[in-house]
C-alpha cells in the first residue's frame, strides 16, 4: 500500500532513509559520505521545507502494517518534468515488486499533473540503474555534483518519457 506522508511522518522517513541508505550504499560510498548525506538531505529542516512545497510529494510504502520504504518526488521540477528524488526500500523489501509498483505510481502521478517525463539521478556504481532501465528509464546524461565537505555524487541522469 502506498500512503501519502505528512509532516508528522518525518521521523519515519528519517528512519527508513537511515536503514535503506546503510544497506544500499555501503559498498558504493564511504560511511562518512553516507552519514553526511543523510544529515544534509534528511534533516528535520530539509524535510520540513519539502512538505511546505506543494509540488514536493512524499509517500510511504507499507505492507502488513510495516513501513518498508518511501518515495519522494517533485512535480514540475523542470518544464513538464517530475523529478523522482527518492525511492528507497529496506533490505527485507527487496524482491517483492514494491519498487516496480512505486515507479508506476510516480509515473501515474506525473501524468495527472500533465508532466511529460520523469527524471532521476542514480550513482554510476549503483545496481539500481539496471532496475530503472527495466522500468523504461534511459540514461540521457551524466554529471558529478559537488555536495560539500569534500564529497561528490557521480551519477547517471535518467529519464522516462510519458506516452500520450
Amino acid at each position: 500500500m502506498i500512503i501519502k506522508a505528512e509532516q508528522k511522518d518525518i521521523s519515519i522517513i528519517q528512519e527508513l532513509a537511515k536503514k535503506s541508505w546503510n544497506f544500499a550504499y555501503v559498498d558504493i560510498i564511504s560511511q562518512g559520505q553516507i552519514d553526511y548525506m543523510l544529515d544534509l538531505m534528511y534533516s528535520e529542516e530539509t524535510l520540513g521545507q519539502h512538505f511546505e512545497n506543494p509540488d514536493y510529494q512524499y509517500y510511504l510504502v507499507q505492507e502488513n502494517n510495516e513501513f518498508l520504504g518511501f518515495i519522494g518526488f517533485e512535480f514540475h521540477q523542470e518544464s513538464e518534468t517530475t523529478k523522482l528524488h527518492r525511492i528507497y526500500f529496506l533490505k527485507e523489501a527487496q524482491g517483492k515488486g514494491l519498487g516496480k509498483k512505486a515507479v508506476e505510481f510516480v509515473i501515474n502521478e506525473a501524468k495527472k499533473v500533465d508532466d511529460k517525463r520523469v527524471t532521476l539521478t542514480v550513482n554510476k556504481n549503483n545496481s539500481a540503474q539496471k532496475f530503472y532501465e527495466s522500468q523504461g528509464f534511459k540514461v540521457y546524461d551524466e554529471a558529478i555534483f559537488d555536495i560539500g565537505n569534500g564529497y561528490v555524487m557521480d551519477d547517471y541522469l535518467m529519464e522516462f518519457i510519458i506516452d500520450k
